[in-house]
């Protein structure tokens, strides 16, 4: 404009930016943090308390106990015991610990109620409500007061002010941060069930993993007792920590020794069974392993795994026929973690590698053989971590030989046979109580001589 409206002058009208004041405040995500940098030494703690919660199974993959404020987001398969597990929680914690809110946008308060029947649970200080509006859950929330809350589940409430759908990723996103400041501003913690997608990670926004404090999986086959809760994140405790659990009509009950449950149905004399002792975070556990081979009646043979990686799975296979000589090329070759686990581990390799060879050769493993190590692609056996952790656990069981890897600093453990070698080959020859090995080395074992017995084999055709 080059005239002005106002005096009629000419090029008269100059530029000028309008500046609000605007007051500075802090972009914390939780209310009532810090907003300036303080030395680490200046910094009070107070009587920082963990909260029992369900006793030690629970409480160990928590770092020990429930941390007041902290989010705990778990996360599992459709009727794998989420919703069991925690109203067994906030149960436990309302009898031993305080007033607890248990919030459903899934279940009316009689279909809890009748649950909760079903499980023996009448706890007192315990309160149940079915609301899927968040802003109404809040209110509530910060009116009652309650020493812990349970949001069942995520993906179901919904935020008036937000218009898409519950379950979208701004609604899980923005609900997520408002009960995390709620939360964080009450000191109130809170577990959070979220759905799981049909790979298996947590439904929604990758974001809402990153917002919690705690990450949990409750793993198993629904088709089987045991449940595994694995830690995947934890910022008041390590990581990869597993609490097992036992489904009964009572609920979830912990497993105090895993081990001898999962191996109480083992059947020692048939081939195609091996011991492998895995880690589960810190904790040792004994699985069984079983394999089968059949001959194939089509060109392309088939591999299946239950339990164990399909990718190493096939390398085994690989391996057992480059470098051990076994003629697997016209097999079908089938693998199971018996119990409904799924180990991940590499150092199971050698007990599934044994397992495929004795159902090949229909020779039985040693039942009082445990085995650890993993298995390279040159067919060399490689060490695993915590090794004398493991033979321990295995000795604890009443197994008196262990097979690993041989290695420059052999553990010892006491009642145990520990026997080494350094391939495949010689590892399976020891397994099968094959004469003639090669390589193999034993310390510390009861009979010297058990190692070159003659093969326990069991009859019939390869």
């Amino acid at each position: 404009m080059g005239r002005c409206p106002d005096c009629g002058t000419w090029d008269s009208l100059v530029e000028q930016t309008e500046r609000r004041d605007v007051t500075p405040r802090s972009r914390s995500a939780v209310p009532g943090m810090q907003s300036r940098p303080v030395g680490l030494r200046d910094v009070a703690i107070g009587g920082f308390v963990r909260l029992p919660v369900l006793g030690s199974e629970f409480a160990g993959v928590l770092g020990g106990g429930l941390v007041p404020g902290s989010v705990v987001l778990i996360g599992g398969e459709p009727g794998i015991g989420k919703s069991s597990l925690l109203l067994q929680a906030a149960a436990h914690f309302a009898e031993h610990v305080g007033p607890a809110l248990y919030v459903s946008a899934e279940e009316s308060v009689q279909q809890i109620k009748l649950r909760a029947a079903r499980m023996g649970l009448e706890p007192e200080h315990l309160l149940v409500y079915s609301e899927t509006n968040l802003n109404v859950i809040l209110d509530q929330i910060a009116a009652l007061k309650p020493h812990l809350v349970v949001v069942d589940s995520i993906q179901t409430v919904y935020l008036d002010e937000i218009g898409s759908a519950a379950g979208s990723v701004s609604q899980v996103r923005e609900g997520a941060l408002r009960l995390l400041r709620l939360a964080k501003d009450h000191a109130i913690p809170m577990f959070l069930v979220g759905h799981v997608t049909k790979e298996g990670t947590i439904a929604g926004p990758r974001v809402l993993e990153h917002i919690v404090d705690v990450v949990l999986y409750l793993e198993g086959d629904r088709f089987h007792q045991y449940r595994l809760l694995r830690g995947v994140k934890n910022r008041f405790g390590s990581t990869d920590e597993v609490g097992v659990f036992e489904m009964t009509a009572q609920g979830l009950c912990e497993v105090p020794n895993p081990s001898q449950a999962f191996l109480s149905e083992r059947t020692a004399d048939a081939p195609g069974s091996a011991v492998a002792v895995t880690m589960e975070g810190t904790r040792p556990i004994l699985v069984e392993v079983q394999a089968l081979t059949a001959s194939s009646a089509s060109a392309q043979p088939r591999r299946t795994a239950n339990g164990f990686d399909m990718n190493r799975l096939l390398m085994l296979v690989a391996v057992l026929t480059k470098r051990v000589g076994l003629p697997l090329f016209n097999q079908d070759v089938y693998v199971n973690i018996v119990g409904g686990l799924r180990i991940d581990e590499p150092a199971v390799d050698l007990a599934v590698a044994v397992a495929i060879a004795s159902s090949f050769r229909n020779q039985r493993v040693h039942p009082d053989l445990a085995m650890v190590g993993e298995v390279g692609l040159a067919g060399e056996l490689r060490s695993a971590g915590q090794l004398e952790r493991r033979l321990m656990e295995a000795s604890g069981l009443g197994f008196t030989r262990a097979l690993c890897p041989e290695t420059t600093h052999p553990p010892r453990v006491d009642g145990l046979g520990v026997v080494m070698a350094r391939a495949l080959a010689d590892a399976i020859e020891i397994a099968l109580h094959n004469p003639g090995v090669r390589h193999g080395s034993a310390c510390g074992a009861p009979d010297a001589g058990s190692q070159t017995a003659a093969p326990d084999s069991v009859s019939g055709d390869q």
